[in-house]
C-alpha cells in the first residue's frame, strides 16, 4: 500500500482541481509545507507578486505597483520589488467539521504595503474584505461560512534608521467553506485578490482600487 491509497478520494479530486486553475501570470506560485495540526489532510500554496523594474506594466496601475514603478523610473530599474505575498491552504477532514460546516475549508493570508498615512483610513479593512467577496462572486466560486480579519500594521523606524519612512501594511486573513470539492474557481479568485492587493490591473467592475503608496 502506498501513501496515496490512504488519501481520501475527495481530497485527491480537490488536488486535481487545483492543478486546473488558471492563475494570474503575475503570480509566482509554489507549493509550501502545509500546517499539520489544522486538519487530517492539507495542501498549501505560497504566492508572491513582484514588480520587475520599470517594465512592470503598460496599463494603469494602482497602489504598490504604481509606486514601485515610480521608484524604478528614478533608478536603474533592474531590481525586483515585492508588491504582495499570500498563502492559500486547503484543509480536508473526511469526518466533517461543525465549525467549517463541511469537509473542506480554505484558509488564506494576503499582505501588501501601503503608505503610512493610509493607516488612518477607517474603510481600508472593509475594502480588503470586499475584494475577497467580489473575487469569489466574479469567479462564481460558491462558498459559505466565510470569516476573516483585516489588520493594518504600522511600522516606524528609529535611531540609525530614523530617516526610513514609515509604512503601513494591510493584512487579510480569511477562511471559507467551498460548496464542493472542485476548488478551481476558489484558487483563481484568490490569485486575483493577491494581484489586487499588489495594485495590478485589471480590476473587476465595482472593485475599489488600493490607495497609492508614496515614496519620499
Amino acid at each position: 500500500m502506498n501513501a496515496l491509497d490512504q488519501v481520501p478520494p475527495d481530497f485527491l479530486r480537490a488536488l486535481g482541481t487545483l492543478r486546473k486553475a488558471q492563475c494570474r501570470k503575475e503570480l509566482r506560485l509554489a507549493e509550501i509545507p502545509a500546517p499539520a495540526r489544522l486538519a487530517p489532510f492539507a495542501v498549501a500554496l505560497g504566492a508572491e507578486v513582484m514588480a520587475h523594474g520599470a517594465g512592470t506594466a503598460a496599463t494603469a496601475l494602482h497602489g504598490p505597483a504604481a509606486m514601485a514603478l515610480a521608484a524604478a523610473a528614478g533608478s536603474a530599474g533592474d531590481d525586483d520589488t515585492e508588491l504582495a505575498t499570500g498563502r492559500f491552504i486547503l484543509l480536508h477532514d473526511p469526518d466533517g467539521s461543525a465549525v467549517w460546516d463541511g469537509e473542506f475549508r480554505i484558509v488564506t493570508y494576503i499582505r501588501a504595503e501601503l503608505e503610512a498615512e493610509m493607516g488612518n483610513d477607517e474603510m481600508l479593512g472593509t475594502v480588503a474584505w470586499t475584494w475577497l467577496v467580489e473575487a469569489l462572486e466574479n469567479h462564481k466560486a460558491d462558498y459559505r461560512a466565510a470569516g476573516g480579519t483585516a489588520t493594518r500594521v504600522l511600522s516606524e523606524s528609529f535611531g540609525t534608521l530614523s530617516e526610513r519612512p514609515g509604512t503601513i501594511d494591510i493584512e487579510l486573513r480569511a477562511s471559507w467553506t467551498p460548496a464542493t470539492a472542485d476548488v478551481t474557481a476558489h484558487l483563481e479568485a484568490w490569485s486575483d485578490m493577491v494581484c489586487t492587493f499588489a495594485g495590478l490591473p485589471p480590476l473587476p467592475d465595482g472593485v475599489t482600487a488600493l490607495p497609492h503608496r508614496r515614496r519620499n
